[in-house]
């Protein structure tokens, strides 16, 4: 599920940085729309601070047994039929007697046994009540005795997601074995170990980003807890990251040379927040944002004058 947020500040990066601080989320965890730009406008006439919207992603709300539905049922018929039992014949009785005493006095003496019947057959439904209400909580330890199983441990983590990879890798006829380990911001790295394994990285990470994707949903689905994977091969991600930062100290110095913003091609959440991260202290008068949709989104370097 997508989930919107819109902040303003002084300028597009406060903006950001104000809205991860709400959600306690990192940079590639976001997609980041400008909506207004910053005016200083003149003499402070004029301006008008950035306004930005982020989009993230949480997941489905999990839809959990009903415990406490069995209880109502049971507690609600329990009381009904004992009331309407124990009321009906008691209001019929007096005009009974009244029609009887009118029509003939012998009937009379009838009177105390029929009270007896009636006093007889309603003491064993009301003693009856006190055992259905005691009986009636037993339902929900029952329902409370079996909760239902959830994946929480770093143990149970780490298998879903080696059980996960081992069936997509069988199932893409491709030799490679995962390798986890839990880093120490808690996210999950896997390395697929084996030979030739281009083919799981495609053009420019495609493939090895939608096989991210996968095990980020297929672990993460149903689960009340969620956590970060990230999916590396034959060590693309640092290779590539190391690129990425070159690339980016290449576009802001071009950008304080020529005095202009400089865009550069489309790339993926992860390429992005390389890209942030890189130039977030790197001059002063350089600042990062991303403009566009995926999967064509963009970054800009855009020089503060």
């Amino acid at each position: 599920m997508t989930k919107y947020l819109e902040t303003t500040g002084k300028t597009e990066e406060l903006a950001i940085a104000a809205a991860l601080a709400q959600l306690g989320l990192d940079r590639d965890d976001v997609s980041v729309e400008i909506i207004a730009r910053a005016k200083t406008g003149f003499l402070g006439i004029g301006s008008a601070p950035a306004k930005v919207r982020v989009s993230y992603e949480v997941p489905d709300p999990v839809e959990e047994p009903a415990v406490i539905s069995p209880v109502a049922p049971q507690s609600a018929p329990a009381a009904a039929p004992v009331a309407e039992e124990v009321s009906a014949p008691a209001a019929p009785a007096p005009a009974v007697e009244a029609d009887e005493e009118a029509a003939e006095a012998p009937a009379a003496p009838a009177r105390p046994r029929r009270n007896r019947r009636s006093r007889s057959r309603r003491a064993p439904r009301e003693e009856q009540a006190p055992r259905t209400e005691a009986a009636a909580p037993a339902a929900p330890v029952a329902e409370e005795s079996a909760p239902a199983p959830a994946v929480e441990s770093v143990a149970d983590r780490t298998e879903e997601i080696r059980r996960f990879l081992t069936g997509l890798m069988e199932h893409l006829e491709v030799e490679a074995e995962p390798v986890i380990r839990l880093s120490e911001q808690g996210v999950y790295e896997v390395e697929l170990a084996g030979e030739g394994l281009g083919a799981l990285i495609g053009r420019r990470g495609e493939t090895l980003d939608s096989i991210q994707q996968l095990t980020n949903y297929a672990v993460n689905h149903g689960q009340s807890r969620r956590v970060r994977i990230h999916v590396d091969c034959e060590h693309y991600r640092a290779k590539r990251e190391e690129s990425l930062q070159r690339l980016a100290r290449k576009t802001a110095d071009k950008a304080v040379k020529y005095r202009r913003n400089m865009m550069l091609e489309p790339m993926n959440a992860y390429e992005r927040h390389v890209i942030h991260a890189e130039l977030q202290d790197y001059h002063p008068n350089i600042s990062t944002y991303s403009t566009g949709t995926e999967p064509n989104r963009r970054i800009v370097v855009a020089y503060n004058r």
